[in-house]
């Protein structure tokens, strides 16, 4: 396997894009890359899973998928908000089973929810703490969405906590650690969900995010952050089990959250949507989730919210 890591400028010229494309991918999270001092890299094992997520699907469906409309090219759906694994997998095998094309975006769980609400995309991935209720999701949903047909399905709930070296050798175990002089954090980018974790946390505990050697250096997804610690540039940050587990590295457990798929449908994208959501809900994709460490499906598919509007005109 070619272990080639390759500067922005040598991706640029593989993707036939500018320098700036490639950097705007990398800051939304698309694109995962990691820094050797100041020079970004991107691995080759990385490019391909782009190139695989971003690939048409194929047309040719199993008899046992569910159906979709086969004699219409691929459709197009946009999935804004937060990266994770499981979405990652759902977007490649649904596209496959259902010929769509489906374009993620991971710009955080606040931003995709609003371009939802904007109406710039079709599905928003999100895991968003209410600081006042201490619910998630369904607090900010019900404050934007009104007048839209809108469904919320479960797709996992997730182990967040601390991402340490193998051993943590610097022995961190609770937020108050994270203010030590020997301690360097790398944080995620404001809108993230895992931030809007972080930050009521240390307001719950009573410390000042200036305390924090690092709180300022900000990834834009989960692999990015875990890998300053695999590499000896920082100490800890917060993120997901399996994150640290992709990584080798060690996880302290501090809380758990639910991540949900926030689905707004249009007269345009609702054979398709509901396809998607016959899709998440069937026994066939359920069966295809490996290397769950840190996730719990048991609610997998579950409905925990929709519209008035969404009861309807569908009949998920």
């Amino acid at each position: 396997m070619d272990e080639k890591a390759y500067t922005p400028d040598e991706v640029a010229q593989i993707f036939q894009i500018s320098k700036h494309t490639v950097y705007e991918l990398i800051k939304r999270g698309e694109l995962q890359a990691f820094k050797i001092g100041n020079k970004m890299r991107i691995e080759h094992a990385e490019l391909e899973r782009y190139k695989e997520n971003t690939r048409a699907p194929a047309t040719k469906k199993s008899p046992n998928e569910p159906t979709g409309n086969s004699s219409n090219p691929a459709k197009l759906i946009q999935l804004s908000g937060s990266h994770d694994f499981l979405v990652e997998h759902f977007t490649k095998e649904a596209g496959r089973a259902l010929n769509l094309q489906i374009h993620p975006s991971y710009i955080g769980s606040l931003e995709g929810l609003m371009m939802l609400y904007r109406g710039q995309c079709d599905i928003a991935a999100i895991h968003l703490l209410d600081p006042t209720s201490q619910e998630y999701n369904l607090p900010f949903i019900r404050q934007l969405f009104v007048y839209e047909s809108i469904l919320v399905l479960r797709l996992a709930a997730r182990q967040q906590g601390f991402i340490v070296a193998e051993g943590n050798p610097k022995n961190i175990h609770d937020f108050a650690d994270l203010t030590r002089h020997d301690v360097q954090f790398v944080n995620r980018q404001k809108g993230a969900g895992t931030r809007f974790l972080l930050d009521s946390k240390l307001s719950i505990n009573g410390i000042e995010p200036n305390k924090i050697a690092g709180y300022s250096n900000e990834e834009w997804n989960h692999l990015s952050a875990a890998s300053y610690i695999s590499r000896g540039m920082a100490d800890v940050t917060f993120g997901i089990q399996s994150a640290a587990s992709h990584l080798g590295l060690d996880f302290i457990p501090v809380a758990k959250e639910n991540f949900d798929l926030v689905f707004r449908f249009t007269a345009e994208n609702k054979q398709s949507l509901t396809d998607l959501i016959q899709f998440l809900q069937s026994a066939s994709f359920k069966d295809s989730l490996t290397d769950l460490e840190g996730y719990d499906i048991s609610e997998l598919g579950k409905i925990t919210y929709q519209t008035s509007q969404t009861e309807e005109t569908t009949t998920c």
